[in-house]
């Protein structure tokens, strides 16, 4: 049986593809920073919870020697993310954006994903058919950005967009170290959830697709991908 972790799995895009995953036969680890909330994700769903702060390396530490006790870990989705917000809930532009506030969304973007990753490198390897999902954005390609009058060219935000682009080199380089697994980055799309205040006009299972179809790709899968339902993105 093939065991998923899941961060930031208790509501939004997690928690769907939590559901999915469940329902396709996975053991799935809820992953939460709130203990309260993650278990009662996790009953819903018919999954396991573990406490799992992606901010927190004690957390992720405690997070991987239970996953390992418990057998192992198959599969990686990084799920877990946030956006800058200033004190009225707006996005910060570029003109308002602080290194504060990038390196706040970073912690969690990017740092987190990194020490997830390393944290839970070794029991993948062991794995018959490691895999890795890491849940990028359109706003992180610098392509996109490039379009004229695009809403990534118009998206104000900086930190956030800025995150996902190292998000992607990060997925490029594990790809390329780690041959035996496959490991790439996943756009959603525009979903509403917390994240973006329910604005996204798609809907949480319509943006769990692509997530859940990447989650369970095999040893002949693609790898150092970058691409939504549709297929490929441009970097």
């Amino acid at each position: 049986m093939t065991t998923t972790l899941i961060t930031g799995a208790n509501k939004g895009l997690g928690y769907e593809t939590a559901r999915r995953l469940v329902e396709a036969g996975h053991t799935v680890y809820v992953g939460a920073r709130d203990p309260q909330r993650g278990r009662e994700a996790a009953a819903k769903l018919g999954a396991r919870f573990v406490q799992l702060d992606v901010t927190d390396q004690a957390s992720v530490d405690a997070a991987a020697k239970t996953i390992e006790a418990d057998g192992g870990l198959d599969v990686l989705v990084n799920n877990a993310g946030i956006e800058s917000r200033g004190p009225n809930g707006e996005v910060p532009d570029a003109g308002g954006m602080t290194a504060d506030d990038i390196r706040t969304v970073f912690e969690t973007n990017v740092f987190g994903v990194v020490r997830v990753l390393h944290a839970f490198l070794p029991l993948l390897q062991r794995s018959d058919a490691p895999v890795v999902v890491n849940i990028g954005s359109g706003l992180g390609s610098l392509a996109k950005t490039e379009v004229p009058g695009s809403p990534h060219q118009q998206y104000p935000g900086v930190a956030y967009p800025v995150s996902k682009t190292a998000v992607n080199m990060i997925t490029l380089k594990y790809a390329h170290a780690f041959p035996n697994m496959r490991i790439n980055v996943v756009e959603p799309g525009y979903t509403a959830t917390d994240l973006n205040k329910h604005t996204g006009h798609q809907t949480v299972e319509e943006g769990a697709e692509i997530i859940v179809r990447m989650a369970q790709i095999g040893p002949d899968g693609p790898t150092a991908a970058y691409v939504d339902a549709a297929g490929p993105l441009p970097w």
